[in-house]
C-alpha cells in the first residue's frame, strides 16, 4: 500500500448498519475535516486529471462536488456539476439509467461541455457504476471525449468496474483505493 493510500485510508471512518443492517457505510468526512489527507486527495485526483489530458471535471452529485471542485482547480481545468433531475435551472441533457429498486435521472447543463472537450467524472465512490454509466452517456451526447473516472474508493464486491468496462471504451478507471 502506498503512503497516499494509507493516509487516505486511515481517515474514512467504518460506520456499521448504515443506511441499515448489515451494510458498513463508508465516511469519508473525516477525511475531508483533515487538511492534510484533503490536501493530498485533491493532488492524486488533479494529478489524474492532467495524466489523462483532461480538459474539464465533471463531478457527480453530491460528494462528487467536493472532490472534483477543488481538484478540477489545483488542475487549472473547468468543473462542471452533474445533477440529479430537476436542479439546474434552463437548458439541460438529461439521462435515465437503473437502480436496483426503479431508476433515476441525472442532467448536465448542455452548454458547459463541448467537442473540444476531454472530461474527467470524478466521484468519491464507485458502487454499481450506475451513476458513472450515465455520466459517460451525458458526456458523450454532447460530443465531447471520456478522459476516464477516478474515484476515491472502489467497493470491488459490488462490480460496478465490470459494468463500466464497455461503456469506458478503452478510457481508464482509476481508483484510488479499493475495499
Amino acid at each position: 500500500m502506498t503512503d497516499i493510500s494509507e493516509l487516505l485510508l486511515s481517515r474514512i471512518r467504518d460506520v456499521p448498519d448504515y443506511p441499515e443492517p448489515g451494510v458498513v457505510f463508508k465516511d469519508i468526512t473525516p477525511l475531508l475535516a483533515d487538511p492534510g489527507a484533503f490536501a493530498a486527495l485533491t493532488e492524486a485526483l488533479a494529478g489524474l486529471c492532467l495524466k489523462h489530458g483532461a480538459t474539464k471535471v465533471v463531478g457527480l452529485e453530491a460528494r462528487g462536488f467536493i472532490l472534483g471542485a477543488p481538484a478540477a482547480v489545483r488542475a487549472g481545468l473547468g468543473f462542471v456539476p452533474v445533477r440529479k433531475a430537476g436542479k439546474l435551472p434552463g437548458a439541460t441533457l438529461s439521462q435515465r439509467y437503473d437502480l436496483e429498486y426503479g431508476t433515476a435521472e441525472i442532467e448536465v447543463h448542455a452548454e458547459d461541455l463541448g467537442p473540444d472537450d476531454r472530461v474527467m467524472v470524478i466521484d468519491d465512490v464507485l458502487a454499481t457504476g450506475g451513476t458513472a454509466e450515465a455520466s459517460l452517456g451525458l458526456i458523450r451526447r454532447v460530443g465531447a471525449q471520456v478522459a476516464g473516472v477516478a474515484v476515491l474508493m472502489e467497493l470491488g464486491f459490488l462490480d460496478g468496474r465490470a459494468r463500466l468496462a464497455p461503456v469506458l471504451d478503452g478510457a481508464p478507471l482509476e481508483a484510488l483505493l479499493q475495499v
